[in-house]
């Protein structure tokens, strides 16, 4: 089954952190579980019309969270940091918020 770029990407990540690499052209993205570097790199070269030097990723682990006596476990995700190449365009979603 072939997957959407669109399922690949499912959102991207805003911290102060993450903003401040985006001035040296990294991104950070939350992506699919199943996915590997070169499927997230065509994607985000797909959506964002840009080219991708490298791809990071990170298997994150959900925290165990307690309120009162019922404890439950948030959910494990992953997180993708994609650095463009030099002479690519900056993408614009993330130059509009400061």
């Amino acid at each position: 089954m072939q997957r959407s770029v669109h399922d690949i990407i499912i959102r991207p990540i805003i911290t102060e952190k993450t903003m401040n690499q985006a001035a040296e052209k990294k991104y950070t993205f939350e992506v699919a579980k199943d996915v590997n570097k070169i499927e997230i790199k065509k994607a985000v070269e797909v959506i964002f019309g840009v080219k991708v030097k490298s791809v990071n990723t990170m298997n994150i682990r959900g925290k165990v969270k307690r309120q009162g006596v019922f404890v439950g476990k948030r959910a494990d995700w992953k997180k993708a940091i994609v650095t463009l190449t030099d002479d690519s365009k900056t993408i614009e979603f993330f130059d509009g918020i400061n």
